[in-house]
């Protein structure tokens, strides 16, 4: 395969050397987010495999650099092999669509953001207990809407079936679901919203959001779990209205 891309093995080789720092910084980014028990070295390994399906898979004639085209392949491989690991236990799982269903049912109700308090009054816990919940589902909703790059442009609608992305029903949905994605994004609380932004656009570390808003990296990160749980509710609420 690779020599139908006009290099051979060595080239193969020397291009999988010159691009594995990528790999371990896309790898430890996304360790980031994620609970303890998840190793780094694993998600190394699995990057690796994207990686060299990259390097095999790459077409030059699409009009695509090699790192946009790579860094899509190393993180679709790395939450490929988070999925086959499982990492997230059933409780975490069932919390998740817990908060997910309060934030979806009081804002549909509503009909506007809900605090922090009305959730937990929802749930029937404290507003401590409410914090502690978000800081034991960090990088629990690690997915979907956790793969964009820095243009926003590549990964927003990963959830959509693989499919060919030439074929005229899978750019209409991409651009409609863009579009109910923006929406969404635009009415989060102003916190959250400047979190995503620096975190994804800006390319900032949760340490340096942190910095910028003059708030604790655990704040920034009961913000991010807060945002990414309002949009997949507000998601969820939206798709089933079209």
């Amino acid at each position: 395969m690779s020599a139908q891309r006009g290099y051979g093995v060595q080239q193969r080789e020397q291009r999988i050397l010159e691009n594995l720092a990528l790999v371990k910084y896309l790898a430890a980014r996304m360790r980031s987010r994620l609970p303890a028990q998840v190793d780094l070295n694993d998600l190394i390994n699995y990057g690796i495999i994207g990686l060299m399906d990259a390097v095999d898979k790459f077409d030059p004639s699409r009009g695509v650099k090699f790192k946009t085209y790579a860094e899509r392949r190393i993180r679709g491989s790395i939450l490929d092999g988070l999925r086959e690991l499982d990492w997230v236990p059933r409780s975490f799982r069932r919390r998740q669509r817990e908060l997910e269903r309060a934030y979806r049912k009081l804002e549909s109700e509503l009909g506007r953001s809900v605090s922090d308090e009305e959730v937990a009054s929802e749930l029937g816990i404290s507003l401590d207990d409410f914090y502690g919940l978000l800081d034991n589902l960090k990088g629990v909703s690690f997915g979907s809407y956790e793969v964009v790059d820095k243009s926003g442009e590549e990964n927003l609608v990963e959830y959509i079936p693989d499919r060919d992305e030439n074929s005229p029903t899978f750019i209409l949905e991409k651009r409609e679901m863009k579009r109910l994605l923006g929406g969404s994004i635009d009415g989060l609380p102003e916190k959250e919203r400047l979190v995503l932004s620096l975190y994804y656009f800006e390319g900032l570390t949760m340490k340096e959001a942190g910095r910028v808003l003059g708030i604790t990296e655990s704040r920034i990160s009961q913000l991010h779990s807060k945002a990414i749980l309002r949009l997949r509710a507000r998601m969820k609420t939206m798709l089933s209205m079209e």
